[in-house]
């Protein structure tokens, strides 16, 4: 008779059989841009230099488990050993770019051979901060959009203002083309006939007769207005107008 499957955690607590090992930790996403990580008792604790960069990162949710690296790990050699690295093939972690204590950057990259090694991501850690890198191809996307919006939003505000412009022109050659309507066209040969009427009938009239002399004793006002100046200059100068600041201020002004 066979015997019924014993469960794990009894097998476990009886000591006659080894527990399951723990599921494997799933890899992170290609698309992480929208996180960032920081462990701030970490950094209070020890130093963000190139030597425990690494350690700082596999934290982090951007750190795949099962990399090159977490394997030296494992074997107590350092994850960014290059020589190590070079003879193993896989996914595997490479410190780019270093400006401690600031600015780390983490390259993800497959590797082929020895030789043969196609990038993937990139990351890069900014005063304590973990971040992902956007790629290429999302970086010209997004700068492209917000060009084009711009561009077609310059459009939009440059029809609005030639359509008010245009508006504005037809409203003044509808006016200006209305006077010019009523006005009527000169016939230049009417003009001259009428002068030549005018020529005859003053030729028939004669010159005008002058006027009578005025009689004796008579002063035209003309000649009182242009002799009032002179009077004025004669007589005596007289004291200037009131000043309506310095004369009439509220300083002299009547209180009630």
């Amino acid at each position: 008779m066979a015997t019924p499957p014993v469960p794990a955690s009894q097998a476990a607590a009886g000591g006659n059989f080894e527990a399951p090992p723990p599921p494997p930790m799933q890899p992170p996403g290609t698309d992480m841009t929208g996180i960032c990580f920081r462990d701030q008792l970490w950094l209070n604790t020890y130093p963000l230099d190139r030597n425990l960069v690494f350690d700082y990162f596999a934290l982090s949710p951007f750190y795949d488990w099962t990399c090159n690296n977490e394997q030296l790990r494992m074997r107590s050699i350092h994850p960014l050993d290059i020589s190590q690295l070079s003879k193993m093939n896989g996914l595997e972690y490479m410190l780019s770019e270093v400006m401690e204590p600031h600015l780390f950057v983490i390259r993800k990259q497959k590797r082929d051979s020895a030789e043969k090694i196609t990038p993937m991501l990139a990351y890069y850690i900014l005063d304590g901060s973990i971040y992902q890198a956007p790629q290429l191809c999302n970086v010209f996307a997004a700068r492209v959009g917000r060009a084009l919006y711009y561009i077609s939003k310059a459009f939009t505000t440059a029809a609005s203002k030639l359509e008010k412009i245009g508006y504005v022109d037809t409203e003044n050659e509808s006016e200006t083309s209305e006077p010019k309507g009523g006005k009527e066209a000169i016939d230049f040969k009417e003009v001259k006939r009428v002068d030549h009427i005018l020529a005859s009938l003053q030729r028939k009239l004669g010159p005008a007769p002058p006027p009578p002399p005025f009689p004796d004793g008579f002063v035209p006002s003309t000649t009182e207005g242009e002799k009032e100046p002179e009077n004025q200059q004669e007589a005596e100068p007289q004291p200037p107008a009131l000043d309506p600041i310095i004369d009439q201020g509220p300083a002299k002004r009547m209180k009630f």
